[in-house]
């Protein structure tokens, strides 16, 4: 049989020896032939006596185990009347095949683990900042006024409603309007409102097509980014109103 090339210090105990002479052997796993993989082990046994290296118990532990195995299956089989009702009897290597296939299973995930941590070791973690000391200078907004994250929640909410109303439009329009001209639009429209007047947030739209809403959406964020815009709702679920804002 061909030696094998045996790197002493790669292996993690005697599953790991195993399994790599199982590889290298290109033997099945489920029939493993006891007496070749024996001669393997032990020859590696042998190599490292000879190089003088300290054998750990677990290697003479498992080497004793493949020899027992070995001598079960040479062993002469008595020849009884077979029933074919009754268990066959155990293959003497069944608990060495499942401890191979735990130990397997065990080494792949260990494998993935580490190829986790190797990735995640390319990002890097920034610790939080203390910012309490520009706590003073947020001031809250008063009360029934809306921010950002309301604005966008109430804008799905358009979204959705008119999704289930409107018909489902089968032509292509290209876009006809940009960002720039809605805000011209919509604070054309805000100029023109009364002290106490104002807009709801569904009359900021014509047609209702997704880029309209996006459109209309990022122009109203930058009116009341300039103050031109304040939203405000009375309460949950209310229309959204959009009143003058104290720079226009």
């Amino acid at each position: 049989m061909e030696a094998i090339n045996l790197k002493l210090d790669v292996f993690e105990g005697p599953l790991d020896l195993l399994l790599h002479l199982i590889q290298q052997l290109e033997i099945d796993i489920y029939d493993i032939p006891i007496a070749g993989v024996t001669e393997q082990y032990m020859d590696y046994i042998h190599a490292m006596k000879t190089l003088e290296l300290e054998v750990a118990g677990e290697y003479i532990v498992m080497a004793a185990t493949l020899m027992s195995i070995k001598s079960q299956m040479l062993l002469p089989k008595q020849e009884l009347e077979f029933d074919y009702e009754e268990d066959e009897g155990e293959d003497p290597r069944d608990a060495l095949v499942q401890q191979l296939l735990e130990y397997r299973k065990y080494k792949y995930a260990a494998t993935v683990l580490s190829e986790k941590e190797q990735e995640r070791s390319q990002y890097y973690t920034k610790t939080p900042m203390d910012l309490s000391e520009y706590e003073d200078e947020i001031l809250p907004l008063p009360k029934d006024q809306l921010n950002t994250i309301d604005l966008f929640l109430a804008l799905h909410d358009v979204l959705q409603r008119k999704k289930n109303l409107e018909p489902i439009v089968t032509t292509v329009a290209s876009e006809s309007i940009t960002i720039d001209q809605k805000v011209v639009e919509i604070n054309q429209r805000l100029i023109h409102l009364a002290e106490n007047e104002s807009l709801t947030l569904e009359s900021l739209f014509t047609h209702y097509t997704k880029d309209e809403m996006i459109t209309t959406f990022m122009a109203l964020l930058e009116l009341m980014k300039k103050g031109q815009a304040i939203a405000t709702q009375t309460e949950t679920y209310a229309p959204i109103l959009i009143f003058k804002g104290a720079t226009l």
